[in-house]
């Protein structure tokens, strides 16, 4: 399978200033204010991507409930704009897990990156990091988690961890985590099966020969269907058991409700990622925007709280926070920046919406992201 990795005509971003402030207010007067086209962008990548590949990474579970219904909860919130507060910068930068970000919006795992541009991980590795931003590895990497380290040495990365294969083999990869440098491992738990994929089953997807696994165990011959089933399920006893292992703090993502946000912290979680995978799992589930809440008032200030899924705009990001998250992890959106402009493309999407947190923080009297009122979103009146 080969594909063009970056376009002749890919979206022009404008890049706000990289740190820790971003100015709110335009460059110039008369200049039509930058703005961040995902829609625009989705197509272009599926224009460059193989069709069943396209659809690989745009398709959910089941009947697509889950993922039609994602942006649309975040839309569900109202802004309650302060005004008279003298806003003239945004402050962006915070910490997640006490390590500094420029951004609180960060790089979800996704798998086989390989599949959107020849440079995979890397190029996704050079992106983020050029954005300050967090990047999250993922155990179905077409790089080792090694080379991703060595790719961003400076910059801020977790290593996601699924349950895919042998025990003795899922252990040694937490334990080269912590020995490569990541700062956390993601704990995926939304996936005891896979969910019945609709668009991969009339595609008949198979991952291309040749594709690198590169943190799978080596395999002589086609690779083998990634079947979850196959091996012991999680419990919440493994928390602590892969913090044990790994030497690192545990993030548990897959979390849709607050007994089990919980039972997790409970557990010895560090943190619980509010997620949905993307719509890949359960379908029809409750959207994240829905399910953040709960999962943040059953926490309280013990522990972290991150959410993804749906997340398309400035607003949805103030939203999450005001809400108690304290970052939030974009998918496709990367998947799209990755496809059309490699590293660069990735930087851009993060880019774009940290600028479009920035003007929407302005226009709402607040500030910093890491103090977000929670009076700052409300529910819109019955009936409208």
């Amino acid at each position: 399978m080969a594909h063009s990795g970056a376009p002749a005509n890919g979206p022009r971003l404008s890049q706000p200033q990289r740190g820790t402030e971003v100015p709110a207010t335009p460059d110039a007067p008369g200049r039509e204010p930058p703005y961040l086209d995902l829609d625009a962008l989705a197509a272009q990548a599926r224009d460059l991507l193989p069709a069943d590949v396209a659809d690989y990474y745009a398709g959910g579970a089941g009947t697509e409930t889950t993922l039609a219904e994602a942006p649309a909860a975040w839309r569900s919130w109202r802004l309650r704009p302060r005004v008279l507060r003298g806003i003239a910068t945004a402050q962006l930068g915070t910490t997640l897990l006490g390590a500094e970000v420029a951004t609180p919006i960060g790089v979800a795992p996704w798998a086989y990156q390989a599949m959107a541009h020849p440079d995979g991980e890397l190029a996704t590795a050079r992106g983020a990091a050029a954005t300050g931003a967090l990047m999250t590895v993922s155990t179905s990497a077409t790089t080792s988690l090694e080379e991703v380290a060595a790719a961003r040495p400076a910059g801020p990365r977790w290593f996601q961890l699924y349950r895919l294969h042998s025990p003795g083999h899922t252990d040694e990869l937490a334990r080269r985590a912590g020995r490569a440098g990541y700062g956390a491992l993601v704990l995926t738990v939304d996936l005891p099966v896979l969910g019945r994929r609709h668009r991969d089953l009339r595609h008949d997807f198979a991952l291309p020969a040749g594709l690198r696994l590169a943190n799978h165990p080596p395999v002589t011959g086609p690779q083998p269907p990634l079947a979850a089933a196959e091996t012991p399920t999680w419990t919440f006893a493994d928390i602590g058991r892969f913090a044990d292992v790994s030497g690192l703090p545990v993030v548990v993502k897959g979390v849709l409700r607050g007994d089990d946000a919980a039972r997790c912290v409970a557990a010895g979680a560090a943190a619980v990622w509010v997620s949905t995978h993307g719509g890949r799992q359960a379908d029809p589930a409750i959207a994240s925007a829905e399910a953040l809440p709960e999962v943040v008032d059953a926490v309280g200030d013990e522990v972290e709280v991150y959410v993804d899924g749906g997340i398309r705009n400035g607003s949805d990001v103030l939203t999450a926070l005001a809400l108690g998250a304290r970052a939030v992890f974009l998918g496709r959106p990367t998947v799209w920046g990755l496809a059309t402009g490699g590293a660069d493309g990735v930087a851009r999407v993060i880019d774009g919406l940290s600028e479009e947190l920035a003007h929407t923080m302005a226009l709402c009297g607040v500030d910093d992201v890491r103090a977000v009122p929670r009076d700052t979103v409300v529910r819109p009146w019955p009936g409208r």
